[in-house]
């Protein structure tokens, strides 16, 4: 991952006037006339909702992930709920999430009357933690929604050994479902994400590897039976128009979406080894002034392509807020992803969990800190994010002020 021979010192004490955590209008001043034509070309084909652009899309997608089936819908969020409904969730069901996630994960469990039941995750990847998730498996346990999270597959593995692969008939029947709205394109023992699930639910939002200008979602997989339902649910169960088969919802993926995802979906390669690029400068940059020994840097496995949605790093010690905090005021744009562990939401507080009840979930919403790493970052913008690093943990007496 990383260039060992870089002399990084060049890029250190470069001014720069802001950094800021994503840039889409440099990716898009690459591609702008492509864009704007296919955008021009659904306007002009009056063909706005599920149009060609969408098929196209989906079978692109599905072809890429090395799977049969791909289905677009209005956004990720969709794309969790209509697996679990095709999954048959229901009232009494219970589902397995990582507490350590983004909201939606969670969400659409009890808007099918189901009860998610939260998983503390692994310290190193962020990942939902297998040995956890075996404990939490009871008769009433319908599915679980791994996270692929930052772009690096779950341990599915694991999983599958106690749900697909199991020899107990009813594990086998446990639903597994990829969460990989930040992972497309990731992949474990060279089985990209969709594969590993029996469905998974892909993000099309701007600030994802490949995102549209709006919301889209999809959910890919490789069993027919779960395509069609999923097809069939997202345009109100209806089949053929006007008869319902089912009680389904409205969530179609607009033409536009598809039309601009198109044209960027044969640059998402590219723009994935610039992410692995830029992880590999920030690895080097923060060796070079031994901040790798004070903060956590994120863990690339070989056996894993990891696809760098997110760069996380650990601050320990109490001081992520403050950092944060001295990065804003140097117009250095940070986020935290994410603040609480859903277990802690006051709107899961009728599911009685305390805070303590996952302590590596609780750690890392109190350490992790996201720093830029989109595709068109240059070095001397992540050299100004690392001394910046560097300085506010040397006034703060966590390192020294190692000068370059």
């Amino acid at each position: 991952m990383m260039k060992k021979d870089m002399d990084f010192r060049q890029y250190f004490g470069v001014q720069v006037d802001h950094v800021p955590l994503l840039d889409l209008s440099r990716q898009y001043a690459t591609i702008k006339e492509d864009m704007d034509a296919a955008v021009r070309a659904v306007s002009d084909s009056g063909r706005f909702v599920l149009g060609p652009e969408v098929t196209r899309l989906e079978e692109a997608i599905a072809a890429s992930a090395k799977v049969g089936y791909g289905i677009g819908c209005a956004s990720g969020s969709d794309a969790l709920l209509l697996a679990l409904m095709a999954a048959g969730v229901g009232p009494g069901d219970e589902v397995i999430v990582p507490s350590f996630t983004f909201f939606a994960t969670a969400s659409c469990v009890p808007r099918l009357g189901a009860v998610p039941v939260f998983a503390d995750i692994d310290p190193v990847t962020f990942n939902i933690d297998p040995n956890c998730v075996e404990k939490l498996i009871t008769p009433k346990t319908k599915a679980i929604i791994p996270v692929h999270l930052y772009g690096q597959l779950a341990d599915m593995k694991s999983l599958r050994r106690m749900t697909k692969d199991h020899p107990d008939p009813q594990r086998q029947k446990i639903v597994l479902i990829e969460d990989a709205a930040q992972a497309i394109g990731a992949e474990l023992e060279s089985i990209p994400a969709g594969g590993w699930g029996d469905m998974a639910c892909l993000s099309f939002y701007p600030t994802k590897n490949l995102g549209g200008a709006g919301d889209g979602g999809m959910v890919i997989t490789n069993n027919e039976a779960f395509a069609n339902k999923v097809r069939l649910l997202r345009g109100h169960g209806m089949e053929p128009r006007y008869y319902h088969k089912v009680i389904g919802i409205n969530s179609r993926l607009d033409s536009w979406q598809a039309a601009i995802l198109n044209v960027k979906l044969p640059y998402l390669d590219s723009w994935v080894h610039m992410r692995q690029r830029n992880a590999g400068n920030y690895q080097g940059m923060f060796e070079e002034l031994g901040l790798d020994r004070v903060i956590g840097l994120p863990t690339a496995f070989d056996n894993r392509l990891h696809v760098w949605n997110q760069y996380v790093v650990r601050i320990p010690g109490g001081h992520r807020d403050g950092l944060r905090a001295a990065l804003n005021e140097k117009k250095i744009g940070t986020d935290i992803y994410y603040p609480m562990g859903l277990h802690q939401q006051e709107c899961f507080a009728y599911l009685g969990y305390k805070k303590e009840d996952l302590p590596e979930t609780l750690v890392a919403s109190q350490e992790v800190l996201a720093l830029p790493i989109f595709p068109e970052l240059r070095l001397e913008e992540q050299g100004a994010v690392v001394c910046a690093i560097r300085d506010y943990l040397a006034a703060n007496g966590v390192c020294e002020n190692k000068q370059i």
